[in-house]
């Protein structure tokens, strides 16, 4: 495997690195799951809110990503008592540790966006 600056790194380095990728995609794989934290860093959204906010998704399986995104400690699932009974699903302090990477994707994307339409 061929390291940042053209170097060669080993067997181990890069079994480690492929771990490490291996563990980030499980947590965050899917169609959904970065849409809804991207979309919870303007702050706490009911779950109509949310399912508005990012579009195309049914509440099934909405229910899911957020269940999985909260088990995963990135969503926090805050319930008041109140009539009617109000939830609200939020960012943790540990979800915005995705800040960097989210931001790395977005100019990523944007950039191969651009690569392909200009052919």
């Amino acid at each position: 495997m061929v390291a940042e600056h053209g170097q060669t790194i080993s067997q181990a380095e890069c079994k480690h690195k492929l771990g490490g990728v291996h563990d980030a995609l499980y947590v965050l794989s899917g169609k959904w799951k970065l849409p809804i934290v991207i979309a919870l860093h303007a702050g706490p959204k009911r779950f109509g809110e949310l399912q508005r906010v990012i579009g195309d998704i049914t509440p099934k399986l909405l229910s899911k990503e957020l269940k999985e995104l909260e088990m995963n400690e990135f969503v926090k699932r805050q319930v008041y008592a109140s009539t009617p009974v109000l939830i609200e699903y939020e960012l943790t302090q540990y979800g915005r540790s995705l800040d960097g990477i989210i931001q790395e994707l977005c100019i990523w994307g944007i950039q191969h966006r651009a690569r392909i339409q200009s052919r």
